[in-house]
C-alpha cells in the first residue's frame, strides 16, 4: 500500500484515536503501526476475531486490564548476569494479573461463542512456578514480603528489635535526662541511614553525639546521641544484610523468569493482541462502525458511510451512499462547489483502508468493498511546492510513479485530475485515464467540473455518473449524492456566497454564452428533481422501517405468548406428576393426560411459514451461533464455525457436529424453543442425562437450559442431580444457585461431593 496514499486520506489520524482506545504503552504503538492486510484469508481472521471482540465488549464489558511495558525487561533476560529490580519484578507481576484476568474470563465464555478468541491462546502455556513465586515473593506494592526466604524474614526480624530497642532507649533517656526542652520533636527520625533525634540548633553543643544534618532553615540539626551509636551501626550491619537476601530473592525470581522466557514473550505478544483488539472494538463503539464484509463478487456498496474523522471530531456528518452497479468500476462525482465531492472521495478511501487493516468502518450493515490490495490517491490540493512542481505537473508526476502498479486489484482516487492546464486537454487527458485504467480492470473514482467527463460517465456503462446534491430553496449543500446524473458547477453562486463583489459577478455574466445559462437553468431542474426524489425515498424508507417495527413488536408480543403458554403447560405437567407421585391420579390417567399437554406444546412450537427452502442461503447468510434446520437429517442446529477455504460450516445437534454446505440449511424460524416445546416424549424422559454442564454458556441461555433440565429430571422421576458450572468469576455458580433456591420442586442443594468437591459442581436434590 502506497504510503503517499495512506498520509493523503490522514489515516495516521484515525490510528491517533484509535491508540487511545488502548490501556497500555505497547498497545499503543501497536496501533499506530496497523498496515493494511494483503493476505486476504488473514483480513478474514482479523475481521471474525473483531466482531467477537466487539460482541464481548458489547454482551459483557469485557476487555483487557491495564499491563506494563515489558521490553526491557526481556532485555535484561536476554543477559544471564543481570537481575530484575523491584521495579521490572512488580511489572511482572501485573503484567501475568492482567493476563491471567482475561485468559480466565475469555475461558468462561470463548469455548462456545467466541471460537476465534479461543484459538488466539491456544498453544501458549501459563508460567505456573513464576506465577507462584511472584506472588510469594512480593506485595501488593511490589515489595520484597518476608515469606520470600527464612534468611530474610530473619534479618527483618532482627531489624525490628533493633528499632524497637532504639526507641526504648530514647524513652528512657528522655525520662532521666531531662532532654524535652533540647529537641524541636520527641520522637526518632532517620538522617543518612541512622537513628537520630531533631535538635534545635542552638543547644547542638549541649550534648555529645554527632550531627549529621540541618534543615533547610537551619533551626534544626539532626544529632545521633553516643548511646544509640551502638545500636545504629549494628543496624546498618543488618541492612546490608537484608539488602543482599533481598538480592538473591531477585536473583531467584529473574531466574525463574529467564527459563521462562519464551513463554512469558508469547503471552506479551497475546496481551498487546489483544489490546489492541479491543482497541479496534472500543473505537467501533465510539463510531457506531460495524466490520465491513470484502465482496467476494467484487461489490462495492458503502450505506450511509460517515468520514471516520468528522465522526471522530464530533462534527455533525450527513452520511452518504457510495455504490456501484454489478459490472461498474468507475465513479465519477459532479456539481457545485463546496458540496461534498472530495469529502466523498475521502469517505470512499478512507473506508477502505480501515476495512482492509481489520477496523471498524461507520457504515451501516450489510456494507461491502472489494478486496484492494493497493490504493493510489491524487488529489487537487496536494502541492508540488517542494519539487517546485505546478499543481498539474505535480498531479501528472505522481501518477506516472503509480502507473505500472495498476492492476485489478487496485483503487485510484482522482481529485479534480487534469486541471491547472486547458480545460480541454485536461479533459481528455481526465478521459484517457479512465480508459485506460478500466482497462487494467482496475477501480477508479473522480471529482470533476470537465463537462466532458460528465458526458462521459453517462455514456459509458462500467462507469457512473453522481451528483452531489444542493437545496432547491436555499441553494445549499445537502451533502447527499444523487445517481445517475451530473451536476452544475455553480462557480459564480459560489463566489457570490464567498463575498465576491458583485459588480465582478455581474461582469462574469456578461462574459457567459446564452447556452451556458440554459445549461444552469437546466441543470437546477434536475438538481431539483433529483433532491425531490431523494426526499420521497427517505420517506420511503422512513415508512418501510415504521412498518418493520411495527411487525418485529407484534412478533415480539407472539413469542411472549407462546412462552407463556409453553411455562403454563410446564407447570401443568409438573403438576400432573405431583399428583400421580401422591397417588392423587393414576399412572395411566398422568400419562394419557401428559400426551394432551405435549401434543399442544407440539403446536405451540410450530409457526406458519415453516423454513425457507434449502439451497437459498450463502455462506455469508449463515451466522455463527444461530439455529438452522438440516433436511437430511430433519433437524435443526447451531452453527458453531464457518470455514471459508472449503465454503463449509459446523451445525452442532445436541452433542453431534457435522460439517455441510451452506446451501444445505434452511432457516429454522422455530429455532430451539421448537424443539425443546416439544421435548415431553417418554424417549427423552427416560434418556434424561444425570449431569447438566452448563460451562461456557451466556448466563441468559444457562438458566434457560437449566429450567428445561430440571423439568425434564422431574417428570422423569429422578431424585437427584449434577449441575456443573465451573468456578470461572462465579457469576454463574451464583446465579443458579439463587435459581435452585426459589424453585418449589427443590428439596435441597450443596456443592459437589466425592470427586466434584470442587465447588464447580452443586448436588441438587428433588421432591
Amino acid at each position: 500500500m502506497e504510503s503517499r496514499a495512506i498520509n493523503l486520506l490522514e489515516f495516521p489520524k484515525v490510528l491517533e484515536h484509535l491508540s487511545r482506545e488502548s490501556v497500555s504503552v505497547p498497545g499503543q504503538q501497536s496501533c499506530l503501526e496497523i498496515r493494511p492486510h494483503t493476505d486476504l484469508r488473514k483480513l478474514g481472521e482479523e475481521q471474525q476475531l473483531l466482531q467477537e471482540a466487539v460482541d464481548a465488549l458489547e454482551k459483557y464489558s469485557l476487555k483487557p486490564g491495564f499491563f506494563p511495558e515489558l521490553g526491557t525487561m526481556f532485555a535484561i533476560l536476554e543477559r544471564d548476569e543481570d537481575i530484575l529490580d523491584q521495579e521490572s519484578l512488580w511489572a511482572l507481576q501485573s503484567f501475568l494479573d492482567s493476563a491471567r484476568y482475561l485468559q480466565s474470563s475469555l475461558q468462561e465464555i470463548a469455548p462456545a461463542f467466541f471460537p476465534g478468541l479461543r484459538y488466539t491462546w491456544e498453544g501458549i502455556a501459563w508460567p505456573e512456578t513464576l506465577w507462584s513465586a511472584l506472588d510469594r515473593c512480593l506485595g501488593p506494592a511490589g515489595e520484597i514480603t518476608d515469606q520470600s526466604s527464612p534468611e530474610l524474614m530473619a534479618v527483618r526480624q532482627e531489624i525490628r528489635a533493633l528499632r524497637e530497642q532504639c526507641a526504648r532507649k530514647v524513652n528512657e533517656s528522655l525520662s532521666r535526662i531531662s532532654l524535652s526542652h533540647y529537641l524541636q520533636d520527641d520522637y526518632l527520625t532517620i538522617s543518612s541511614d541512622r537513628y537520630v533525634l531533631a535538635l534545635k540548633a542552638n543547644f547542638k553543643g549541649r550534648l555529645q553525639g554527632i550531627i549529621h544534618d540541618y534543615s533547610q532553615t537551619g533551626e534544626t540539626c539532626y544529632f545521633e546521641p553516643l548511646f544509640l551509636m551502638d545500636l545504629n551501626n549494628r543496624l546498618q550491619g543488618l541492612q546490608r544484610t537484608q539488602k543482599e537476601e533481598e538480592r538473591k530473592v531477585r536473583a531467584y525470581l529473574t531466574g525463574l523468569a529467564r527459563r521462562s522466557r519464551a513463554v512469558l514473550h508469547a503471552l506479551y505478544v497475546w496481551m498487546v493482541r489483544m489490546d489492541v483488539l479491543w482497541a479496534k472494538a472500543g473505537l467501533a463503539r465510539k463510531i457506531e462502525g460495524t466490520v465491513l464484509q470484502i465482496s467476494s463478487e467484487n461489490r462495492l456498496e458503502l450505506k450511509n458511510v460517515r468520514h471516520p474523522l468528522l465522526v471522530l471530531g464530533g462534527h455533525p456528518v450527513v452520511p452518504v451512499n457510495i455504490t456501484l452497479n454489478p459490472g461498474q468500476q468507475g465513479l465519477v462525482i459532479s456539481g457545485g462547489n463546496a458540496g461534498g465531492k472530495t469529502v466523498c472521495l475521502k469517505s470512499l478511501g478512507l473506508a477502505a483502508l480501515m476495512a482492509l487493516c481489520a477496523l471498524p468502518v461507520p457504515a451501516d450493515q450489510g456494507s461491502s468493498i472489494p478486496f484492494w490490495d493497493k490504493i493510489f490517491v491524487s488529489m487537487v490540493s496536494e502541492q508540488g511546492v517542494e519539487e517546485s512542481l505546478s499543481t498539474f505537473t505535480a498531479q501528472i508526476e505522481h501518477f506516472s510513479r503509480f502507473w505500472p502498479g495498476i492492476d485489478c486489484s487496485t483503487l485510484v482516487i482522482l481529485d479534480e485530475f487534469g486541471v491547472g492546464t486547458d480545460p480541454s486537454q485536461g479533459a481528455a487527458l481526465a478521459q484517457a485515464v479512465f480508459d485506460c485504467v478500466l482497462e487494467k480492470q482496475a477501480w477508479v473514482a473522480t471529482a470533476t467540473h470537465f463537462p466532458a467527463l460528465k458526458a462521459y460517465a453517462l455514456s459509458r456503462e462500467d462507469v457512473r455518473a453522481c451528483s452531489v446534491l444542493f437545496d432547491p430553496q436555499t441553494k445549499k449543500p445537502l451533502y447527499r449524492l444523487a445517481y445517475d446524473q451530473v451536476g452544475a458547477s455553480l462557480a459564480l453562486r459560489v463566489a457570490r456566497e464567498q463575498g465576491l463583489p458583485g459588480e465582478i459577478i455581474d461582469r462574469a455574466r456578461e462574459y457567459l454564452l446564452l447556452e451556458d445559462e440554459e445549461q444552469d437553468r437546466l441543470f437546477d431542474r434536475l438538481n431539483r428533481l433529483a433532491a425531490q426524489r431523494e426526499e420521497e425515498l427517505a420517506e420511503l424508507r422512513k415508512e418501510r422501517s415504521r412498518l418493520e417495527q411495527i411487525m418485529e413488536k407484534e412478533r415480539q408480543k407472539l413469542v411472549l405468548e407462546k412462552t407463556r403458554l409453553i411455562r403454563e403447560l410446564k407447570e401443568h405437567a409438573q403438576a400432573i406428576v405431583r399428583q400421580w407421585q401422591t397417588r392423587k391420579a393414576g399412572r395411566r390417567q398422568a400419562l394419557k393426560e401428559l400426551a394432551g399437554l405435549r401434543r399442544k406444546a407440539e403446536s405451540l412450537a410450530e409457526e406458519p411459514g415453516g423454513s425457507s427452502r434449502a439451497g437459498d442461503l450463502t455462506f455469508n447468510d449463515v451466522r455463527l451461533q444461530k439455529t438452522y434446520f438440516y433436511p437430511g437429517w430433519s433437524k435443526s442446529g447451531v452453527v458453531r464455525d464457518k470455514d471459508q477455504r472449503k465454503n463449509l460450516v459446523k451445525i452442532d445437534f445436541g452433542g453431534v457436529s457435522l460439517w455441510v454446505s451452506p446451501g444445505e440449511l434452511a432457516i429454522s424460524r422455530g429455532g430451539k424453543e421448537s424443539e425443546d416445546a416439544g421435548g415431553y416424549t417418554a424417549s427423552s424422559l427416560s434418556s434424561q442425562p444425570y449431569r447438566l454442564d452448563l460451562r461456557g454458556r451466556y448466563q441468559d441461555e444457562a438458566m434457560e437450559e437449566l429450567e428445561k433440565y430440571l423439568d425434564r429430571a422431574i417428570l422423569s422421576g429422578r431424585k437427584q442431580v449434577e449441575i456443573i458450572h465451573g468456578k470461572g468469576t462465579g457469576a454463574l455458580k451464583r446465579a443458579v444457585r439463587e435459581y435452585l433456591q426459589q424453585h418449589r420442586m427443590i428439596k435441597d442443594y450443596a456443592p459437589g461431593s466425592g470427586e466434584n468437591a470442587d465447588d464447580g459442581v452443586t448436588t441438587v436434590r428433588l421432591q
